[in-house]
């Protein structure tokens, strides 16, 4: 039994935002990285399957050489083994271009049951690369999952909660599944100082387009179908008016000023 858990590092939400616009990608090497916060909740649910059922734990991640602390900070939560997609070729990829690559690593890891995944990433906001990495591998996909009910590796099923807007359903599904978790459904753990040091001396393992036989036409930037051609912070509020009095004398003002902006006759 084999789960796979895709993280990724993306830059610190509180640090500033740094574009190329002529290139239409962030600028990753300026900006301080972290685990992007909503993989953390599918490393941790990965690894709260393996001690209910037993089975193995692959992360994988795809990005920059040091796209490979994510990786690190996995082995020092105790995944099994860590693979990091790393070539030129794939900078500036799109969606697709991303959940291609991923869902091929997937497959060379082969008999995968489950991928985990977080259900967006703070970078892109997107929230459709789990579908996409689905559609690829043509496994179930599931999204929005808030809790694991019950898992069937013999029986390949799955019984999940899937959050939607004013409540939950309970869905069943056939495995193989992707499915893609959202904040909330653990707390994910935090390596301890003998999982980092071993983490340390890991070597990890680096897989190229050519290690997964990857069509380069489909990656990187000029193959993406979507590009980002402006990011901008939106504009400062303006400051509100604060109407002083008594209660009639304000109620009054705020009438005043109702009737003047025609909200009211």
């Amino acid at each position: 039994m084999k789960v796979v858990v895709c993280v990724k590092q993306v830059p610190d939400t509180e640090a500033e935002i740094k574009w190329d616009v002529e290139k239409g990608v962030l600028k990753r090497d300026s900006m301080d990285p972290i685990t992007n916060p909503f993989d953390e909740f599918a490393v941790e649910e990965a690894l709260l399957t393996r001690e209910k059922y037993d089975c193995e734990i692959y992360a994988i991640s795809m990005g920059p050489e040091r796209a490979q602390e994510v990786l690190r900070n996995a082995l020092a939560l105790g995944v099994n083994g860590v693979y990091h997609i790393l070539d030129p070729q794939l900078s500036g990829s799109d969606t697709f271009g991303t959940a291609y690559a991923l869902a091929k690593a997937i497959m060379k890891i082969g008999d995968v049951d489950i991928v985990f995944m977080g259900r967006q990433s703070t970078d892109g906001n997107t929230g459709v690369v789990p579908g996409e990495v689905a559609a690829i591998l043509g496994y179930t996909p599931l999204t929005y999952v808030s809790k694991i009910r019950e898992i069937d590796f013999q029986g390949k099923r799955i019984v999940v909660e899937r959050a939607i807007e004013g409540g939950f359903e309970v869905v069943e599904a056939k495995l193989p599944a992707v499915v893609s978790v959202i904040k909330g459904i653990n707390e994910p753990r935090l390596p301890n100082l003998m999982g980092i040091r071993r983490a340390a001396k890991m070597e990890i393992p680096k897989w190229t387009c050519d290690d997964l036989g990857l069509d380069k036409d489909k990656v990187g930037l000029s193959a993406s179908s979507t590009r980002v051609v402006e990011i901008s912070v939106p504009p400062p509020k303006a400051q509100g008016e604060i109407l002083k009095g008594d209660l009639d004398e304000v109620a009054e003002q705020l009438a005043s000023r109702l009737l003047d902006l025609k909200i009211i006759k």
